[in-house]
Protein backbone atom coordinates (compact mmCIF):
# COMPACT_ATOMS: atom_id res chain seq x y z
CA UNK A 1 0.00 0.00 0.00
CA UNK A 2 2.85 2.88 1.07
CA UNK A 3 4.51 1.75 -2.61
CA UNK A 4 0.89 2.91 -4.41
CA UNK A 5 0.66 6.08 -2.17
CA UNK A 6 3.62 6.93 -3.59
CA UNK A 7 3.53 6.72 -7.14
CA UNK A 8 -0.02 7.49 -6.56
CA UNK A 9 2.03 11.27 -5.22
CA UNK A 10 4.35 11.18 -7.79
CA UNK A 11 1.53 10.39 -10.56
CA UNK A 12 0.03 14.12 -8.79
CA UNK A 13 3.21 16.21 -8.88
CA UNK A 14 3.61 15.19 -12.72
CA UNK A 15 -0.10 14.78 -14.05
CA UNK A 16 -0.40 18.53 -15.05
CA UNK A 17 2.48 19.32 -17.41
CA UNK A 18 0.30 21.10 -20.36
CA UNK A 19 1.40 24.72 -19.79
CA UNK A 20 4.11 23.81 -16.94
CA UNK A 21 2.59 25.99 -14.63
CA UNK A 22 2.26 23.29 -11.87
CA UNK A 23 5.64 21.75 -12.96
CA UNK A 24 7.33 20.48 -9.98
CA UNK A 25 10.71 22.09 -9.41
CA UNK A 26 13.44 21.58 -6.29
CA UNK A 27 14.23 25.03 -4.86
CA UNK A 28 17.50 26.31 -6.13
CA UNK A 29 18.07 28.20 -2.82
CA UNK A 30 17.18 25.28 -0.66
CA UNK A 31 19.64 23.29 -2.88
CA UNK A 32 23.06 25.90 -2.17
CA UNK A 33 21.69 26.48 1.21
CA UNK A 34 22.66 22.94 1.50
CA UNK A 35 25.80 22.35 -0.33
CA UNK A 36 27.23 25.68 1.99
CA UNK A 37 26.74 24.28 4.71
CA UNK A 38 28.52 21.05 3.71
CA UNK A 39 31.22 23.17 2.76
CA UNK A 40 31.24 25.57 6.45
CA UNK A 41 31.51 21.33 8.00
CA UNK A 42 33.75 20.87 6.18
CA UNK A 43 36.05 23.55 6.87
CA UNK A 44 35.29 22.87 10.39
CA UNK A 45 38.13 20.60 11.71
CA UNK A 46 40.69 23.03 10.33
CA UNK A 47 39.05 25.79 12.21
CA UNK A 48 39.40 24.25 15.78
CA UNK A 49 43.28 23.54 15.87
CA UNK A 50 43.63 27.16 14.54
CA UNK A 51 42.13 28.55 17.51
CA UNK A 52 43.49 26.24 20.01
CA UNK A 53 46.72 26.42 19.12
CA UNK A 54 47.31 30.86 18.66
CA UNK A 55 48.51 31.28 22.01
CA UNK A 56 48.33 34.62 20.95
CA UNK A 57 50.35 34.78 17.87
CA UNK A 58 48.34 36.99 15.27
CA UNK A 59 47.10 34.94 12.47
CA UNK A 60 48.77 34.58 9.22
CA UNK A 61 46.72 36.07 5.72
CA UNK A 62 45.47 32.56 5.59
CA UNK A 63 44.14 31.52 8.53
CA UNK A 64 42.45 34.82 7.97
CA UNK A 65 41.01 34.00 4.68
CA UNK A 66 40.24 30.31 6.24
CA UNK A 67 37.89 32.40 9.02
CA UNK A 68 36.07 34.76 6.83
CA UNK A 69 35.26 31.72 3.96
CA UNK A 70 33.90 29.35 7.06
CA UNK A 71 31.77 32.23 8.19
CA UNK A 72 30.65 33.42 5.35
CA UNK A 73 29.56 29.79 4.06
CA UNK A 74 27.75 29.71 7.26
CA UNK A 75 25.69 32.73 7.36
CA UNK A 76 25.27 32.49 3.57
CA UNK A 77 23.38 28.86 4.36
CA UNK A 78 21.46 30.21 7.16
CA UNK A 79 20.34 32.91 5.39
CA UNK A 80 19.78 30.82 2.03
CA UNK A 81 18.05 28.43 3.98
CA UNK A 82 15.66 31.13 5.84
CA UNK A 83 14.30 32.27 2.28
CA UNK A 84 13.88 28.95 0.28
CA UNK A 85 11.40 28.34 3.45
CA UNK A 86 9.46 31.26 3.31
CA UNK A 87 9.53 30.76 -0.78
CA UNK A 88 8.60 27.07 -0.86
CA UNK A 89 5.30 27.46 2.08
CA UNK A 90 3.17 29.15 -0.42
CA UNK A 91 4.21 27.61 -3.66
CA UNK A 92 1.65 24.70 -2.91
CA UNK A 93 3.88 21.91 -3.91
CA UNK A 94 5.71 23.35 -7.13
CA UNK A 95 8.38 24.02 -5.10
CA UNK A 96 10.25 20.75 -2.75
CA UNK A 97 13.46 21.07 -1.00
CA UNK A 98 12.24 21.75 2.29
CA UNK A 99 15.28 19.24 3.40
CA UNK A 100 17.63 21.37 1.53
CA UNK A 101 16.53 24.27 3.38
CA UNK A 102 16.75 23.11 6.62
CA UNK A 103 19.81 21.24 6.40
CA UNK A 104 21.28 24.62 5.46
CA UNK A 105 19.90 26.45 8.53
CA UNK A 106 20.52 23.56 11.07
CA UNK A 107 23.71 22.43 10.20
CA UNK A 108 25.43 25.90 10.75
CA UNK A 109 23.66 26.56 13.64
CA UNK A 110 24.75 23.16 15.41
CA UNK A 111 28.22 23.95 13.80
CA UNK A 112 28.02 27.06 15.69
CA UNK A 113 27.31 25.12 19.09
CA UNK A 114 30.30 22.27 18.86
CA UNK A 115 32.90 25.18 17.83
CA UNK A 116 31.63 27.11 21.02
CA UNK A 117 31.50 23.70 23.04
CA UNK A 118 35.30 22.80 22.62
CA UNK A 119 37.00 26.40 21.98
CA UNK A 120 34.93 28.00 25.39
CA UNK A 121 37.05 25.24 27.91
CA UNK A 122 39.96 26.51 26.60
CA UNK A 123 39.53 29.54 28.33
CA UNK A 124 40.14 27.63 31.74
CA UNK A 125 42.94 25.71 30.41
CA UNK A 126 44.30 29.37 29.10
CA UNK A 127 44.07 30.42 32.70
CA UNK A 128 45.91 27.08 33.87
CA UNK A 129 48.21 27.60 31.30
CA UNK A 130 48.88 31.17 32.87
CA UNK A 131 49.09 30.16 36.59
CA UNK A 132 51.87 27.22 36.08
CA UNK A 133 53.59 30.02 34.02
CA UNK A 134 53.25 32.43 36.81
CA UNK A 135 54.60 29.63 39.39
CA UNK A 136 57.35 29.33 37.14
CA UNK A 137 58.71 32.71 37.59
CA UNK A 138 58.06 32.53 41.32
CA UNK A 139 60.08 29.73 41.99
CA UNK A 140 62.56 31.06 40.12
CA UNK A 141 62.30 34.66 41.84
CA UNK A 142 62.40 33.00 45.16
CA UNK A 143 65.81 31.11 43.78
CA UNK A 144 67.09 34.51 42.63
CA UNK A 145 66.69 35.96 46.08
CA UNK A 146 68.70 32.75 47.74
CA UNK A 147 71.68 33.27 44.59
CA UNK A 148 71.89 36.81 45.75
CA UNK A 149 71.98 36.43 49.92
CA UNK A 150 75.16 34.58 48.48
CA UNK A 151 76.40 36.67 46.39
CA UNK A 152 76.74 40.25 47.72
CA UNK A 153 73.20 41.09 47.00
CA UNK A 154 73.42 40.55 42.90
CA UNK A 155 71.03 38.33 40.55
CA UNK A 156 72.74 35.84 38.26
CA UNK A 157 74.90 37.47 36.17
CA UNK A 158 77.46 34.89 34.21
CA UNK A 159 81.06 35.20 32.80
CA UNK A 160 82.73 38.43 34.34
CA UNK A 161 83.40 41.91 34.35
CA UNK A 162 82.89 43.40 30.29
CA UNK A 163 81.22 39.95 29.65
CA UNK A 164 79.36 40.98 25.92
CA UNK A 165 75.75 39.32 24.91
CA UNK A 166 76.39 37.00 22.00
CA UNK A 167 73.40 34.60 22.36
CA UNK A 168 75.84 31.37 22.86
CA UNK A 169 77.55 30.66 25.78
CA UNK A 170 81.55 29.49 23.90
CA UNK A 171 81.56 26.41 25.58
CA UNK A 172 78.85 25.01 27.84
CA UNK A 173 80.77 22.09 28.73
CA UNK A 174 84.09 23.34 29.77
CA UNK A 175 85.42 22.13 32.72
CA UNK A 176 86.03 25.29 34.09
CA UNK A 177 84.25 28.84 34.26
CA UNK A 178 87.30 30.76 32.43
CA UNK A 179 86.97 28.43 29.25
CA UNK A 180 83.49 28.15 29.61
CA UNK A 181 82.58 31.85 28.69
CA UNK A 182 86.55 32.50 27.21
CA UNK A 183 87.89 34.79 29.87
CA UNK A 184 90.76 37.06 30.00
CA UNK A 185 93.34 35.70 32.57
CA UNK A 186 92.32 38.14 35.11
CA UNK A 187 88.23 36.80 34.36
CA UNK A 188 87.15 40.12 32.55
CA UNK A 189 85.69 39.86 28.64
CA UNK A 190 84.24 36.96 27.11
CA UNK A 191 81.00 35.79 25.76
CA UNK A 192 77.91 34.66 26.79
CA UNK A 193 74.07 33.90 26.60
CA UNK A 194 70.92 35.43 28.78
CA UNK A 195 70.49 32.04 30.19
CA UNK A 196 73.42 31.11 31.19
CA UNK A 197 72.96 34.09 33.86
CA UNK A 198 69.96 32.28 34.70
CA UNK A 199 71.60 28.81 34.35
CA UNK A 200 73.73 29.46 37.08
CA UNK A 201 70.15 28.56 39.50
CA UNK A 202 70.18 25.46 38.01
CA UNK A 203 74.33 24.70 39.02
CA UNK A 204 74.05 26.64 42.20
CA UNK A 205 70.65 27.25 43.78
CA UNK A 206 69.17 23.84 42.62
CA UNK A 207 66.59 24.77 40.11
CA UNK A 208 65.43 22.26 37.75
CA UNK A 209 65.55 22.83 33.87
CA UNK A 210 61.79 22.10 33.79
CA UNK A 211 61.29 25.11 35.95
CA UNK A 212 62.47 27.75 32.81
CA UNK A 213 59.68 26.01 30.15
CA UNK A 214 56.43 27.87 30.38
CA UNK A 215 53.96 24.80 31.57
CA UNK A 216 56.89 22.51 31.12
CA UNK A 217 55.34 19.83 33.75
CA UNK A 218 53.35 17.94 30.76
CA UNK A 219 54.51 17.70 26.77
CA UNK A 220 51.38 18.13 25.66
CA UNK A 221 51.46 22.33 26.97
CA UNK A 222 55.45 22.41 26.04
CA UNK A 223 55.46 25.24 23.30
CA UNK A 224 56.32 24.25 19.71
CA UNK A 225 60.45 24.05 19.41
CA UNK A 226 60.37 23.91 23.05
CA UNK A 227 61.19 21.11 25.51
CA UNK A 228 63.12 21.04 28.99
CA UNK A 229 67.07 20.53 28.96
CA UNK A 230 68.17 16.93 30.27
CA UNK A 231 70.98 14.99 30.37
CA UNK A 232 71.94 12.83 27.46
CA UNK A 233 70.11 15.38 25.15
CA UNK A 234 72.89 16.23 23.55
CA UNK A 235 76.81 14.92 23.27
CA UNK A 236 79.25 15.81 25.82
CA UNK A 237 82.90 14.70 26.47
CA UNK A 238 82.44 13.46 29.96
CA UNK A 239 79.39 11.03 29.62
CA UNK A 240 79.34 11.07 33.31
CA UNK A 241 79.06 14.91 34.04
CA UNK A 242 75.84 15.86 35.93
CA UNK A 243 73.74 19.36 35.37
CA UNK A 244 75.62 21.48 37.93
CA UNK A 245 78.65 20.98 35.57
CA UNK A 246 77.68 22.55 32.18
CA UNK A 247 77.42 26.78 32.21
CA UNK A 248 74.19 26.69 30.11
CA UNK A 249 71.11 24.83 28.80
CA UNK A 250 72.84 23.74 25.58
CA UNK A 251 74.30 24.45 22.34
CA UNK A 252 70.90 26.33 21.61
CA UNK A 253 69.64 27.02 24.97
CA UNK A 254 66.51 29.22 23.71
CA UNK A 255 65.14 26.03 23.08
CA UNK A 256 65.25 24.97 26.60
CA UNK A 257 64.21 28.47 28.29
CA UNK A 258 60.70 29.83 27.66
CA UNK A 259 61.44 33.49 29.80
CA UNK A 260 63.24 36.57 29.13
CA UNK A 261 65.72 37.90 31.81
CA UNK A 262 67.04 41.69 31.81
CA UNK A 263 69.98 42.13 30.23
CA UNK A 264 72.60 42.20 32.60
CA UNK A 265 75.55 42.06 30.98
CA UNK A 266 76.41 46.40 30.71
CA UNK A 267 78.22 48.68 33.22
CA UNK A 268 75.09 48.54 35.66
CA UNK A 269 74.81 45.64 38.32
CA UNK A 270 71.52 44.07 38.97
CA UNK A 271 71.00 43.95 42.68
CA UNK A 272 68.94 43.72 45.45
CA UNK A 273 68.88 47.71 46.48
CA UNK A 274 67.03 48.40 43.16
CA UNK A 275 63.85 49.48 42.30
CA UNK A 276 61.33 46.99 43.87
CA UNK A 277 58.98 47.92 40.57
CA UNK A 278 61.79 46.78 37.93
CA UNK A 279 60.88 43.90 35.94
CA UNK A 280 63.78 41.02 35.69
CA UNK A 281 61.89 38.34 34.13
CA UNK A 282 58.75 37.56 32.01
CA UNK A 283 57.74 36.03 29.21
CA UNK A 284 60.16 36.15 26.25
CA UNK A 285 60.23 39.65 24.50
CA UNK A 286 57.59 39.62 21.59
CA UNK A 287 59.90 41.59 19.45
CA UNK A 288 62.61 38.84 18.77
CA UNK A 289 62.21 35.41 17.31
CA UNK A 290 61.48 32.20 19.22
CA UNK A 291 61.42 28.51 18.01
CA UNK A 292 57.72 28.76 18.03
CA UNK A 293 57.04 32.05 16.63
CA UNK A 294 58.77 35.02 14.35
CA UNK A 295 58.74 38.31 16.21
CA UNK A 296 55.97 40.48 16.03
CA UNK A 297 55.53 43.38 13.79
CA UNK A 298 57.13 46.55 16.21
CA UNK A 299 55.07 49.39 13.97
CA UNK A 300 51.91 47.97 14.94
CA UNK A 301 52.46 48.36 18.54
CA UNK A 302 50.72 51.96 20.51
CA UNK A 303 50.39 51.75 23.76
CA UNK A 304 47.01 53.43 24.65
CA UNK A 305 48.09 55.85 27.11
CA UNK A 306 48.50 59.76 27.05
CA UNK A 307 50.25 60.99 24.85
CA UNK A 308 50.34 57.80 22.23
CA UNK A 309 46.41 57.21 22.65
CA UNK A 310 46.65 53.63 21.07
CA UNK A 311 43.64 51.33 20.84
CA UNK A 312 43.32 48.46 23.01
CA UNK A 313 44.49 46.41 20.38
CA UNK A 314 47.41 48.04 18.96
CA UNK A 315 48.44 48.05 23.14
CA UNK A 316 47.95 44.43 23.26
CA UNK A 317 50.24 43.61 20.12
CA UNK A 318 53.26 44.51 22.73
CA UNK A 319 52.32 41.69 25.05
CA UNK A 320 54.46 38.79 25.27
CA UNK A 321 53.04 35.91 22.79
CA UNK A 322 52.58 32.97 24.89
CA UNK A 323 49.12 34.29 26.64
CA UNK A 324 47.05 34.82 23.70
CA UNK A 325 48.15 38.37 23.51
CA UNK A 326 46.21 38.76 26.93
CA UNK A 327 49.46 39.59 28.96
CA UNK A 328 52.63 38.30 30.71
CA UNK A 329 53.77 36.91 33.66
CA UNK A 330 56.08 39.36 34.96
CA UNK A 331 59.26 38.88 37.86
CA UNK A 332 59.74 41.98 39.33
CA UNK A 333 63.02 43.11 41.33
CA UNK A 334 60.89 42.95 45.22
CA UNK A 335 60.20 39.18 43.97
CA UNK A 336 56.16 39.06 43.36
CA UNK A 337 54.98 37.93 40.15
CA UNK A 338 52.05 39.52 38.32
CA UNK A 339 49.81 38.58 35.33
CA UNK A 340 50.47 42.43 33.68
CA UNK A 341 47.63 43.07 31.24
CA UNK A 342 50.15 45.46 29.47
CA UNK A 343 54.11 45.17 28.73
CA UNK A 344 55.22 48.91 30.42
CA UNK A 345 54.39 47.54 33.52
CA UNK A 346 57.99 48.80 35.12
CA UNK A 347 58.77 51.33 37.06
CA UNK A 348 57.09 55.04 36.08
CA UNK A 349 55.18 52.73 33.14
CA UNK A 350 58.46 51.56 31.51
CA UNK A 351 57.90 49.07 28.66
CA UNK A 352 59.57 45.84 29.85
CA UNK A 353 60.63 44.68 25.85
CA UNK A 354 62.32 47.75 24.50
CA UNK A 355 65.41 50.24 25.52
CA UNK A 356 63.92 53.25 27.24
CA UNK A 357 64.76 56.54 25.01
CA UNK A 358 65.27 58.30 28.08
CA UNK A 359 68.29 58.78 29.64
CA UNK A 360 67.39 60.68 33.09
CA UNK A 361 65.50 57.35 34.21
CA UNK A 362 61.99 58.37 33.43
CA UNK A 363 59.73 55.33 32.19
CA UNK A 364 59.25 54.87 28.33
CA UNK A 365 55.75 52.87 27.54
CA UNK A 366 56.74 53.02 24.05
CA UNK A 367 61.19 52.30 23.49
CA UNK A 368 62.76 50.34 20.91
CA UNK A 369 63.10 47.15 20.35
CA UNK A 370 66.06 45.26 20.90
CA UNK A 371 68.42 43.40 19.29
CA UNK A 372 71.39 41.18 19.93
CA UNK A 373 74.00 43.11 22.21
CA UNK A 374 71.55 45.83 22.96
CA UNK A 375 71.65 47.44 26.54
CA UNK A 376 69.29 49.21 28.92
CA UNK A 377 69.02 53.09 28.62
CA UNK A 378 70.00 53.26 32.40
CA UNK A 379 69.60 51.74 36.13
CA UNK A 380 65.46 51.71 35.72
CA UNK A 381 65.06 50.67 32.83
CA UNK A 382 63.92 47.12 32.29
CA UNK A 383 65.13 45.52 29.04
CA UNK A 384 63.75 41.88 29.10
CA UNK A 385 65.39 39.85 26.32
CA UNK A 386 65.86 36.28 25.10
CA UNK A 387 68.75 34.75 23.12
CA UNK A 388 67.70 34.59 19.73
CA UNK A 389 67.18 31.34 17.16
CA UNK A 390 70.09 30.54 15.70
CA UNK A 391 69.97 26.81 14.48
CA UNK A 392 67.46 23.83 14.82
CA UNK A 393 68.66 22.09 18.00
CA UNK A 394 67.96 18.80 16.25
CA UNK A 395 70.68 18.80 14.02
CA UNK A 396 73.10 18.68 17.08
CA UNK A 397 71.19 16.46 19.44
CA UNK A 398 71.99 13.40 20.28
CA UNK A 399 70.54 10.47 18.24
Amino acid sequence: MDEFRHDDEEIRKTASLGDGSDLVRTSRLAVAACILAVISLLLLPGLIPMFMTAHGRAPHLVHRLYYYVTFLASIAAILLGLVSLAVIAPSGGRLVGRGFAWAGVTAPVCQGLLFFLLIVPAGPRCRAFRMTCGTNLSGIGKAMLIYANDYEDEFPRAGGPGTQWTGRTPDWTALDRRNAFGLAADGTGGKASISASLYLLVKYSEVTPERFVCSGTSRKTWEEGIRPFRLGMYRVPDKDAELIDFWDFGPDPTRHVSYAYQMVYGPDKLTTSGEPGMGIAADRNPWMDTPSAKAKDFFRFKPDIAPFNGTAEQAKHGNGIPHQNDGQNVLFLDSHVEFAKRAYCGVDDDNIYTISSSESGAGDPLGTPPILGSQPANRRDSLLVNDPVVMPATSREKR
